[in-house]
């Protein structure tokens, strides 16, 4: 009977082990996680458990039953440290081995983190990634408290909406011309730049840190363009990179993230990836996709591929961020954009930007926009573009456009 090895119990190694079962699997699954905890959700750290509003057993994807329900060993608390492709063995931080058939790196991403010189490791600089940076700095949101967020992109602003929610104050500084600036148009920018002002958040943009105060714990941040600010504690959202120190000790093939073909598999026939962690083609070009989305549909067709199927993964992107009470949903990828064009929904402050490239629609983002988000969505799917003087038109009956 064969052993299949699932390295990552995150949203993807979860979504990956279940499907195996779901789909007939009989041997042997061992699932390794380097958390003590079972699989669970990470958008809702920055949000909802953040703010107190979900306890730590609802952000589980599974009761921890399912896993000895479905003769799913979880080996937790422990971490993969190296794998010997040649033998097919797994070694792990304590210093047991697992002989495996197949082996599915489901690794995800870890944050990038401010160098120790400008103050990277003091006390009371956070990141939020897993459940214990969140719990760490829990105790840190205290009404009246001052908070630095460095990083003007999704988690950041997710973590000011967070800190001014519960009455902080916030000021957050993004190096870029402005917020969102690698993932989002300027129209984007400009809707959360308002909605976070109104709130009370001093976003400053075109500005950088120059480096953190304080002897053990931070006191405070020299900026960029020289001025000095008071803080009680930092959080640093600077982007991620993939986990794949592993990978590449093994001498799989890497390029921003673990390289895998159109099933999942990596350079290894017997190595598969998915997640954060992996780089597939998407439109013939090799991306990697950050999204709870992707996570489940490719640990999922890889579950099949190693059974069989031998199915092409053909991802549909999207994506999601609440700030406040606004809903941001965003389908397709908007890479390669040359215009944008704005529809202004049925609700006070709903809007849609709709990315184009010539005449190709390439991707959506909604605001409190969830009925022309999944319009947009389809359309994508779809592959057809309506003209996008239609989409600027407020008497287009945007339904009929998936019919034309």
């Amino acid at each position: 009977m064969s052993h299949i090895v699932v390295v990552g119990a995150g949203q993807a190694g979860s979504s990956l082990v279940a499907k195996l079962r779901a789909d007939g699997f009989e041997g042997e699954i061992t699932l390794v996680g380097a958390e003590a905890v079972p699989p669970y959700q990470r958008p809702p750290l920055s949000k909802a458990y953040l703010l107190g509003e979900m306890a730590q057993e609802r952000l589980y994807l599974r009761p921890a039953a399912f896993y000895a329900d479905q003769n799913i060993t979880l080996r937790l608390d422990t971490r993969a440290v190296e794998i010997d492709p040649a033998a097919k063995i797994v070694t792990l931080s304590d210093q047991s081995e697992l002989t495996y058939d197949h082996l599915a790196l489901t690794t995800g991403s870890h944050p990038r983190t401010l160098p120790a010189a400008i103050g990277g490791m003091l006390d009371g600089v956070f990141c939020v990634r897993d459940l214990n940076d969140a719990d760490t700095m829990s105790p840190a949101f205290v009404a009246g408290k001052k908070v630095l967020i460095i990083g003007g992109g999704y988690i950041g602003l997710e973590a000011a909406a967070v800190a001014s929610k519960l009455g902080l104050d916030v000021t957050l500084v993004e190096m870029a011309d402005r917020i969102l600036q690698r993932v989002a148009a300027p129209e984007t920018s400009d809707y959360f730049r308002a909605l976070h002002q109104s709130h009370g958040v001093h976003i400053k943009e075109g500005v950088g840190l120059d480096h953190l105060l304080g002897d053990d714990h931070v006191t405070g941040a020299r900026l960029s363009d020289g001025t000095e600010i008071d803080i009680d504690f930092a959080i640093v959202g600077v982007g991620i990179m993939p986990a794949s120190i592993l990978a590449e000790s093994a001498a799989l093939a890497v390029d921003n993230g673990i390289t895998t073909n159109a099933f999942g598999q990596t350079s290894d026939p017997h190595i598969w990836a998915a997640g954060d962690c992996a780089s597939s083609i998407f439109k013939g070009e090799r991306i990697r996709l950050e999204s709870v989305g992707n996570a489940i549909d490719q640990a999922e067709i890889v579950a099949r591929n190693m059974l069989g199927a031998g199915v092409t993964y053909a991802p549909n992107p999207w994506f999601w961020s609440d700030q406040y009470d606004c809903k941001l949903q965003i389908a397709g990828l908007n890479s390669g954009y040359d215009a944008v064009y704005v529809r202004k929904g049925d609700a006070a402050g709903s809007q849609s930007h709709w990315y184009y490239r010539g005449d190709t629609l390439l991707a959506v983002d909604a605001m409190n926009d969830p009925r022309n988000y999944m319009i947009g969505k389809r359309l994508i799917e779809a592959g057809k573009s309506p003209a996008p003087q239609l989409i600027t038109d407020p008497a287009t009956d945007m339904k009929a456009l998936l019919k034309s």
